[in-house]
Parts: structure tokens; C-alpha cells; sequence
């Protein structure tokens, strides 16, 4: 397993820092899901820890070894990452997009390899594809795209995944669809870090909770240990009520109110 850590990390655009001394360990082999209000710079941790953005003080570090550090193949040998929205490639088929990640492996013009090709076959079989593979990506489904995008970051064969907000703009049955194929390729041993605003949906499909505010880490722990009325009051200004499903045994939240307004109600 490859071990994703940071120390003391701070990362900003120009002179505003937008994250401010963040430390974390992400668990091997378990889902983390990055929870938060907009703003709180998750995407930009993201970013970060993908190699796409220097910090401005601290280090990411891969198995101890400073990401920024090591060669760009090697990081992309480690760790798969796909943005919030991915850029639409027209023309290109399922396979063709799919083949895309094995781009880390590839020298000079060398071309694809046989196990480059079993490679692809297994990130479309895995994210059941294949009776797509020969289709414009256009003229897939919203979620359909998204498994592509999810299968191209499989073919990568990182130990690594990080996903910015994978099941945005989804309806929710395609939600579920990619979150539970992301509880089967976790199944499989691979580490899956991603930011999400469903805070049910993230309790429900996650091993560990990482909460951030204003660029700093709040909270983490698993789901049992974080989804506590006073965690989600100081990290979204509301009151929840939680109950626990029998069947998840995670804590899931059956309604909140705005503190603001029970505030100004009993003034």
C-alpha cells in the first residue's frame, strides 16, 4: 500500500493562503470522504495532494518521500486523480478515453503494451463498461460519463484514488450507482480519498471523515466518532438530529435547522 500523508501543510493562490497548517494521515486501503462548507478548501487540498498545486510551507509526502520530489511519472504511478468536472473529449470513444491512463506507463512511442491492454479491459469491466466501450463518450449518461472518468483513473492502477466531488450534478440513483462502485474497487485494496456534500451519502459509504473549515482541519475520525451535534453545529452552523440506521450502523442525520435562526428565534 502507498502511504498519502501531509505535514504542517499551508497552500494559497498568490498571497492568500487558503490553507493553514494542515497535518493529516489518510488511512490505507478505506474510503475518506472530505466534508466541509464551500469555501473550506477542500478541492484545494485536493490539488494539493495530487501534486497540482505547491505548498506554500509544509509537504505532501508519499511513503515518507516529499511528492514534489519525485519524478511525474512516478507520482501519476502512485496516485490517481480526477477533477470536479472532467474536460469533455468529443470524437473519442469509451476504450479510447479509458486508455488514456496507462499514460504514466508509456515511453517515448512505444504505443500500448499487451498489459496495458489487460489493464484497460479490467478498469471497463470493473466500472461495467464493456458493452459501452465502442460508444461516444457523448453519448453516454451522466453517470455513465462519470464511470468512464472513474475507469480511466482505474486503468491508472494507482493505489491512490482522489475524486473532487464524484457524484455531482447526478441524480439519485446515479449517485448511489458510482459511490457503491467505489465501495467495490475499495474492496479491491485501493485507497479512495474524495470530496462530497451529501452528508448522509458520505457517512453512509466512508471509513473516515476528514472536516474542514476556513483551511483547517476541524475534525476527523470514522463516522461513528464525528457525526456528534456539536461537530456538525462548528463545522456548518447547524443543529442536526441524528438517528442510526440498523442496517449501515452509521449515524445518519434525519433533519437540521439553521443555528442562526434558533438564535434569533429565542431572542
Amino acid at each position: 500500500m502507498t502511504r498519502l500523508t501531509t505535514t504542517e501543510l499551508s497552500v494559497g493562490y498568490d498571497k492568500k493562503i487558503i490553507l493553514n497548517d494542515v497535518s493529516i494521515d489518510i488511512p490505507d486501503g478505506k474510503i475518506t470522504s472530505l466534508i466541509g462548507p464551500n469555501g473550506s478548501g477542500k478541492s484545494t487540498l485536493l490539488k494539493a495532494l495530487a501534486r497540482i498545486l505547491l505548498p506554500k510551507k509544509g509537504e505532501v509526502l508519499i511513503d515518507g518521500k516529499n511528492i514534489h520530489q519525485l519524478e511525474t511519472k512516478a507520482v501519476a504511478q502512485k496516485i490517481a486523480s480526477l477533477s470536479q468536472s472532467s474536460d469533455q473529449i468529443s470524437g473519442l470513444s469509451v476504450e479510447e478515453i479509458v486508455a488514456y491512463g496507462r499514460f504514466p506507463y508509456q515511453s517515448g512511442f512505444s504505443g500500448l503494451k499487451k498489459s496495458d491492454h489487460e489493464w484497460i479491459k479490467w478498469a471497463l469491466e470493473a466500472t461495467d463498461l464493456m458493452d459501452l466501450k465502442d460508444r461516444p463518450l457523448t453519448s453516454l449518461s451522466g453517470g455513465q460519463q462519470q464511470r468512464v472518468w472513474i475507469a480511466m483513473a482505474l486503468a491508472q492502477n494507482t493505489d491512490i484514488l482522489i475524486l473532487d466531488e464524484p457524484i455531482t450534478f447526478l441524480d439519485p440513483a446515479h449517485q448511489l450507482e458510482i459511490l457503491e462502485l467505489l465501495q467495490d474497487i475499495n474492496r479491491q485494496g485501493k485507497t479512495i480519498l474524495m470530496t462530497i456534500h451529501d452528508l448522509n451519502h458520505a457517512s453512509r459509504f466512508s471509513d473516515y471523515i476528514l472536516g474542514m473549515k476556513e483551511g483547517q482541519l476541524i475534525f476527523q475520525g470514522s463516522p461513528q466518532e464525528v457525526f456528534t451535534t456539536e461537530n456538525m453545529a462548528e463545522l456548518f452552523d447547524i443543529q442536526a438530529v441524528f438517528y442510526s440506521s440498523v442496517s449501515q450502523q452509521k449515524p445518519m442525520i434525519m433533519s437540521y435547522e439553521l443555528l442562526k435562526r434558533r438564535t434569533s428565534d429565542e431572542t
